[in-house]
């Protein structure tokens, strides 16, 4: 096929489509299921009966094929609309009909299921031709491949259950073959904690548990490795009510009898820090889609460029509170993680109280994570110059979230050109080590409803329309309040949109509402109001209270008691702070402001009561440097 569209499919955990950059993944249950299917036979023809099949198990409608043909439309209509040029006239895209069936025409390297299948096929060879260092090295490459379970996302069917069945078999296969090869290479110090994570998830599993047997024993645990036959036999005897194999059996009386045949091989135990390191990483656990964003195509580009530079990319992802700021750094990370071979690093850089974190105790965080020595008695200095040093010559990400200034986030800078920094931050941050910033907006509707309907049924909400779209205005678009509402609806299917409407209207602040476990607008929001120096806390507050709709300059002067051009500074002091959006020119000299959604947070939290209140307006301590003046 043409490459006109640019296709990659994701199925070895969350179902993603990316199509020319753009996520496209659909969201109607059906729709994802027919394009899984024809994505994990691609460039082969599948017939109509078995993704009616799969759609409907043995009780289809009569007017299955007319549906499926509809569903075939949408996504052909769903990979051409993203083409960025449109061919010739009589190119059908990747997605075809055939007699019988259909067809998804992908190149290998857009399915990750085909990368990981080619891998495991090429570890196996190298295994049975007795290359084991070779063979453990790419079959761990195909583990990476993996992001959680087999389109965990999907509800599948049955021809689909079939094929994550298969594709989890092959997955457990493979990492036995490499941890064969690694016991082989003597690496029993290291498999000892993956193989107790194995042995506890699959108790009967008789090969994992010899495996951690002989592991145990190797690394001069003989009495463990005991206990773990104890502990094999009996979860045997209880789950299938038999005794252990032979082979287990037989491992027993030679771990008791310190039968030398199962002894470590000689001369093998540097090997696994020579060739196949233990990469540290810090990351967050990886989020799902990214729904309705564009840019991280962009940021990925950016971070791996081979292009020559002067500094290593620095990328600061920023905007109002509660737009995903961190879930997109943490997103973007995990896509190019495996290209930092050295480590991929991450640190919060505000407590839990919301306060700045000291760089220093990052930097020892990292060194330390990392191996590299810090004299236990080093400066801030010292740290900063052991930290330059290092990465210099190493390929190194580092992920910072909640970033407070360009002073807090020089020290972390690594300095090698194979390194690269992204980060998050709450306000704009200007500084000549910036290679990229990208300013996030709240989704648009369209994308707003995919949000709501990839956390709840469809159905509820194509329901009511015109109530999904007022709450999409009273969430102002933002994914946190967004998921936040999806949340609360998920977990009371009983409610209708319009009732969560009439409950949220009742509150003086709305958004408070929405807060379900790991989810909370209103914590979000109140972090950057506290970010601010007081003075821009009072103006902002002012604002909140008396104005509404289009600010001019000089109506904020009048509220605030200020000259037009103090005024004026203040807006755009919370335009920094992005709880003031600049809307249009009021004149040739002014411009235009507007409250956004989340900015009344200090009239809520007064509203609250006193004990939020307490919370939200004492003080902070910051480095100097980032108060603004």
């Amino acid at each position: 096929m043409g490459r006109g569209v640019l296709v990659q499919v994701r199925m070895l955990g969350p179902f993603e489509v990316e199509c020319s950059g753009r996520i496209v993944t659909p969201s109607a249950p059906k729709l994802r299921r027919v394009l899984a299917l024809l994505a994990l036979n691609a460039g082969a023809v599948v017939r109509t009966d078995r993704i009616i099949e799969e759609l409907w198990n043995d009780r289809p409608p009569t007017s299955a094929l007319t549906t499926l043909q509809t569903y075939v439309y949408q996504l052909r209509k769903l990979l051409v609309d993203q083409q960025p040029e449109r061919g010739r006239e009589d190119d059908r895209g990747p997605l075809q009909t055939t007699p019988g069936g259909y067809i998804l025409r992908l190149l290998p390297d857009d399915l990750d299921v085909v990368r990981f299948e080619q891998l495991v096929a090429r570890g196996r060879t190298l295994f049975d031709a007795g290359q084991l260092h070779e063979a453990s090295t790419v079959l761990r490459t195909a583990q990476q491949v993996w992001r959680g379970p087999a389109l965990g996302d999907v509800n599948v069917g049955p021809v689909l259950e079939a094929e994550t069945l298969r594709l989890d078999e092959l997955r457990s296969s493979a990492a036995e073959r490499r941890i064969d090869a690694d016991l082989a290479l003597g690496f029993h110090l290291e498999l000892v904690g993956e193989l107790t994570g194995l042995v506890a998830a699959q108790p009967t599993h008789e090969g994992l548990q010899a495996k951690l047997m002989l592991a145990l024993h190797r690394s001069g645990r003989r009495s463990e490795a005991l206990l773990a036959y104890q502990r094999a036999r009996a979860a045997l005897a209880r789950e299938l009510g038999l005794e252990p194999s032979r082979e287990l059996r037989e491992l027993h009386s030679a771990v008791l009898g310190s039968d030398r045949s199962i002894e470590a091989p000689a001369g093998r135990g540097q090997i696994w820090l020579a060739g196949a390191p233990s990469v540290p990483s810090l990351l967050p656990l990886e989020v799902g889609t990214l729904v309705g964003r564009a840019e991280p195509a962009r940021v990925t580009a950016s971070l791996l460029s081979q292009e020559p530079r002067a500094v290593p990319p620095t990328v600061v992802v920023c905007g109002p509170p509660g737009v995903g700021s961190s879930a997109f750094c943490t997103r973007v990370a995990h896509e190019v993680a495996d290209r930092f071979v050295d480590g991929q690093m991450f640190a919060a850089m505000l407590d839990a109280n919301g306060g700045a974190v000291d760089p220093a105790v990052v930097l020892a965080h990292f060194l330390t994570t990392l191996g590299v020595p810090t004299r236990g008695s080093s400066t801030a200095a010292d740290l900063a110059a052991t930290w330059s040093s290092w990465t210099a010559e190493h390929a190194v990400l580092v992920v910072l979230d909640d970033v407070v200034c360009a002073e807090q986030l020089t020290p972390l800078l690594p300095a090698g050109n194979r390194c690269a920094t992204l980060l998050s931050s709450r306000r704009r941050i200007a500084a000549p080590m910036i290679t990229m910033t990208v300013e996030l907006t709240a989704l648009p509707h369209a994308a707003a409803v995919d949000l709501f309907t990839s956390v709840i049924d469809p159905a509820r909400v194509a329901a009511e329309p015109l109530a999904v779209r007022e709450l999409v205005e009273l969430c102002d678009g933002l994914p946190l309040s967004l998921r936040a509402a999806a949340a609360r609806l998920a977990l009371r299917p009983h409610w209708s949109v319009t009732h969560l409407l009439e409950r949220l209207r009742g509150l003086a602040d709305p958004l408070m509402g929405l807060s379900t476990e790991g989810l909370d607008p209103a914590s979000s929001r109140q972090r950057t109001y506290r970010l601010m120096p007081q003075p821009a806390r009072h103006a902002l507050d002012r604002l909140a209270e008396t104005l509404s709709g289009s600010i001019e300059v000089a109506a904020a002067a009048d509220v605030l008691g200020l000259d037009e051009e103090r005024a004026e500074a203040v807006l755009e002091e919370l335009v920094e702070f992005q709880l003031v959006a600049v809307e249009e020119r009021a004149s040739a000299s002014r411009f235009r402001y507007r409250l956004r959604g989340t900015a009344g947070i200090g009239p809520a939290v007064r509203r609250a009561g006193a004990g939020v209140r307490a919370a939200a307006e004492s003080p902070v301590e910051f480095p100097a440097a980032c108060i603004t003046a």
